[in-house]
Order: structure tokens, then C-alpha cells, then sequence
């Protein structure tokens, strides 16, 4: 079942659509505005309802404050070098938004779009066309994002077709902290990662073509540890993003549909089990975080993030771009799931 309310209007008078799915004591919230997962409410251990992601009351929040929390990311997720993509000879300058670099879409990506759609039964769909030009890339994109919430588990499926070559690296970036939103840091949660690689990055978080083995590093969940455990380590790569804001490669490069991380608090005894059919994943631990939520203060390291994606600036790296490239040819359909999945 899915209800539609409306949620509030934009600084420039544009209409904001609440979709809320519900499966027995679980529920999911998300928005016509930037496809944001504005609440995904959980049963803990006792079966008490708990919001497990961040976010705002209204629409004013999600526009005063940055972050992209719980927004759909694109054309291109995570970040590009100088804004330099190149598709066949040609070079696109794209928007850059972060130290001379462009990251998850530029000025205005799609996390600040009004998708339309709606319901379809269980299925929630929205949709939106990016013009050519936009943001400077090349090509007319068609994207449809699916959401469905069953069994206790919160699957994002999207699809994007182009009528030109062009780039994309879509992802989703919501928050989570198992422990309720607002109830403090995730340094307490258990993080199993199935990945022995990590990418590293120049100092303005940059990949720029090396890779690293976790085994013997702070970057290494292949056993499960705390979040906090090693987040303060002296180490290099940890150090430029002030905590975790790093790629890690996954295990799976069959793009097989698999598990590829668990996470738990300890406070209410939520586990979420993460599913992805993409490479890699952006781990970040919510180091900038300062603002006011729904309910709370977010304060740094209030929340966590995996972000499923191709590996950042790939299309500058052909290291990266051989394991999975985010070019995409006219006509070609991208297609990927991840999913989120909940017990206790």
C-alpha cells in the first residue's frame, strides 16, 4: 500500500509529493523532491517503531541545508576531476561544485529535481528527463527510479537510457543510523564490508588510479567492527576525509545481485542487511554533519552512508573504467539495484 500526501512547496513555488510505502510494522517516505528517502521506519528489537534515516520535517530543510540527505544522485555520483569527461575526443566541462572538481551532479543535479510519477500498486516509480546540455553533459537522459518495500525490505531499482553517449553513475544517499535518527553517533555500530580493496585519494578526495589493501588498515570490515573502532587511526587516506569518505571495491565483479555489507546497533538491535549488483560502494560517516533534523541536532558522525556506484572519476581512469565504466552509449540501458534489508 502507498499513500500520497503533499509534503510542501519550493522556494520557487514548485509542488512536493510525501509517498509513504508500507509493509506490516515497516514503512518508507520518500519524496517527489529529489527522490529523497525522507523516513524508513523499523521495529527494534523490542518492536518499537524507529526511524532509521535522516533527514528534515519540511521542505525548507531539505533546500537550507546540503548534505543530499537521503536524495537520488546523478548523472554522475560521487566525484569527477576537474569536470573533465571526454567521450570520443570531444571534452564536456562539467559543473565543478567541489575544489575545482564536480561532484554528484553539479550545480543542480538530480537530487533537487521534482520527479513525477507515482503508485503503481506496490511500486512506486518516479521519472524525470534530463535535457541535453545539462550540467553540461551530452545526451537527452531518461531515468525511472522503482522503490518497493516488502518484507521488511526497501529496494531501489533504476534504469537510464540516453539518445547520445554520455556518463552516468546513479546512487542513492541516505543517512542511517540503526540506533534511531538523532539518537547520537553511529561510532557504536557493527560494520561488516565485503571488500579487500579501497580506493585511494589526492587530497581533495580525488581516486586517481591506485589501489589498496585494507588487510592490516583501518579500511579492513572483512571482520566485523565498530564503526569508531579505527575511524581516529593515523593513517594518511583516513586523514583526508577527516573519517571514512572513501570507495571500496567489492568483492562481486560479476555484478551479480549479492550481499555485500551488515550493519547493527547495539542500542535497539537493528540489522540491516545491504544487497548491490554495482562494484563499489561509498562508505562516509556522516563527517560533516551539522545541522537540525527532524527530530535532533545532527551532529559529525551522526549517520553512516553506502553508497552503491562505479568506482569516482572512473571515466578519467581507465584502471577504474576496465573494472566498470560509467559510459554509457546512446540507445544502451543502465540498469542496477540495491537493496536494504531489515531484522533484528
Amino acid at each position: 500500500m502507498i499513500e500520497t500526501r503533499r509534503f510542501g512547496k519550493t522556494a520557487d513555488g514548485r509542488e512536493t509529493l510525501a509517498f509513504t510505502l508500507r509493509d506490516g510494522d515497516c514503512s518508507a517516505t520518500v519524496l517527489s523532491l529529489g527522490g529523497i528517502v525522507q523516513s524508513l521506519v523499523v521495529p527494534d528489537r523490542n518492536g518499537n517503531p524507529t526511524d532509521v534515516v535522516l533527514g528534515y520535517a519540511d521542505v525548507e530543510g531539505y533546500e537550507r541545508n546540503r548534505g543530499y540527505l537521503g536524495a537520488l544522485i546523478g548523472r554522475f555520483g560521487n566525484r569527477i576531476a576537474g569536470g573533465r569527461l571526454v567521450l570520443d575526443g570531444k571534452e564536456y566541462r562539467l559543473y565543478c561544485n567541489d575544489r575545482g572538481n564536480h561532484l554528484h551532479g553539479g550545480q543542480r543535479g538530480f537530487d533537487k529535481k521534482i520527479w513525477e510519477g507515482g503508485a503503481d500498486g506496490g511500486v512506486l516509480r518516479l521519472a524525470i528527463l534530463s535535457p541535453d546540455g545539462e550540467e553540461n553533459y551530452p545526451g537527452n537522459l531518461k531515468v525511472c527510479v522503482e522503490y518497493t518495500l516488502r518484507d521488511g525490505e526497501l529496494k531501489i531499482s533504476y534504469r537510464a537510457l540516453s539518445d547520445r553517449k554520455t556518463a552516468v553513475n546513479l546512487t542513492n544517499h541516505t543517512y542511517f543510523n540503526l540506533g534511531g535518527e538523532g539518537s547520537g553517533t553511529v561510532l557504536d555500530h557493527t560494520l561488516w564490508l565485503d571488500s579487500d580493496t579501497v580506493v585511494p585519494t589526492d587530497p581533495a578526495m580525488i581516486p586517481v588510479g591506485d589501489f589498496r589493501s585494507v588487510a592490516g588498515t583501518p579500511f579492513d570490515f572483512n571482520t566485523p567492527k565498530t564503526i569508531g573502532r579505527d575511524i581516529g587511526a593515523d593513517d594518511e587516506d583516513l586523514k583526508r576525509g577527516n573519517g571514512y569518505d572513501h570507495c571500496f571495491l567489492l568483492k562481486n565483479r560479476k555484478r551479480e545481485f549479492v550481499r555485500y555489507a551488515v550493519a547493527e546497533s547495539p542500542r535497539t538491535g537493528i540489522v540491516m542487511s545491504c544487497f548491490t549488483d554495482l562494484p563499489a560502494v561509498q562508505l562516509y560517516t556522516g563527517n560533516g554533519l551539522k545541522q537540525q533534523g527532524k527530530t535532533a541536532y545532527y551532529g559529525p558522525r551522526s549517520a553512516f552512508c553506502l553508497e552503491t556506484q562505479a568506482i569516482p572519476n572512473n571515466v578519467n581512469v581507465p584502471a577504474y573504467a576496465d573494472i566498470f565504466s560509467s559510459v554509457l552509449e546512446a540507445g544502451e540501458t543502465f540498469c542496477s539495484s540495491t537493496s536494504y534489508r531489515f531484522g533484528r
